[in-house]
């Protein structure tokens, strides 16, 4: 793994990435902007019909998505559970702690990940990754709704307040078409692909532009916890249950990589909805972003071998 491997692969891949939240960022500097109404338009209109565009138009096998599916929740599962351990171990009071498992548990697959699969390793593990981030996308508004939930309510009205999600009814009504085989009309089909394509982009802007109202939190620790866990036990975590899971090919290539992306900026969103510090979230989105580079460029080249 030479210097200018590493320097290359960054250039490629993850620079073009970053320049566009960039923009975001300058512009949130420039001018002033309500990214919560923005926050709520992505988490109520382009995230579920990216969701359900993703969702209709995998061409991904049965096994395959089986495999991904499990791969997911198990990485998802394994993360939060060591993140459990470190707040414990660090004596991270509750809203702290809830804080740094949704952070560490939940990666930025979407607007980060998804476009450095396609960069790196082609429309295959695409394909694969899209598949992670649906999954992830399903258990982050459930289970990631919860444990944000839970820092100021009790688990019933929590877990009822998962219908006020847009998302889950997007991935059953994808799965209700595509099981039955119905074609959407051109005119829907198209609307849809339009808000689908121009997610990834709006994500982008937002994560720039959340990423200007950084408020350093006063718990260092939650902050450390939170950023180092994810950015270091993430691709561990990755690659060991990608050997487990035997991926190989494209799909351990696609699956490790979002695996291993940095918190994401929807914890943002989800923070502030529901009061959980959203401060501390932030501060590790931000630091886990811009320290995010230092560990997925070797790891791009490791997984290009």
């Amino acid at each position: 793994m030479s210097f200018n491997d590493l320097i290359t692969t960054f250039a490629d891949n993850l620079l073009p990435i970053l320049l566009v939240g960039s923009a975001g960022f300058a512009l949130g500097k420039l001018l002033i902007i309500d990214t919560r109404s923005l926050g709520r338009v992505v988490f109520y209109v382009f995230s579920p019909l990216l969701v359900f565009d993703l969702m209709v138009k995998s061409k991904l096998n049965l096994a395959q998505a089986l495999s991904t599916i499990g791969y997911t929740a198990s990485v998802i599962l394994v993360l939060g559970i060591l993140a459990f351990l470190l707040g414990k171990l660090f004596q991270l009071e509750r809203t702290a702690l809830l804080a740094v498992i949704l952070t560490v548990a939940f990666g930025n697959t979407g607007n980060y990940g998804l476009p450095l699969v396609k960069f790196a390793f082609g429309d295959d593990a695409l394909a694969v990754a899209s598949l992670f981030y649906v999954t992830t996308t399903i258990l982050f508004n459930t289970v990631g709704v919860v444990i944000a939930s839970l820092g100021h309510m009790d688990l019933k009205s929590a877990l009822l307040g998962l219908f006020k999600v847009p998302v889950v009814y997007g991935v059953i009504l994808a799965l209700l078409i595509k099981g039955i085989g119905i074609q959407l009309p051109l005119p829907l089909a198209r609307t849809i692909e339009i808000a689908a394509n121009g997610a990834i982009p709006v994500m982008l802007i937002l994560l720039g532009l959340e990423l200007t109202r950084i408020e350093w939190s006063h718990s260092f620790r939650a902050m450390g916890v939170g950023v180092f866990a994810k950015l270091l036990l993430g691709p561990v975590v990755g690659i060991l249950l990608a050997s487990l899971f035997g991926l190989e090919g494209h799909t351990r290539q696609g699956s490790v990589i979002e695996a291993a992306m940095p918190a994401a900026v929807a914890t943002t969103v989800i923070a502030t909805e529901y009061k959980l510090q959203p401060s501390l979230v932030t501060a590790i989105v931000f630091l886990g972003t811009a320290l995010s580079p230092l560990t997925l460029t070797p790891l791009l080249v490791y997984l290009a071998r």
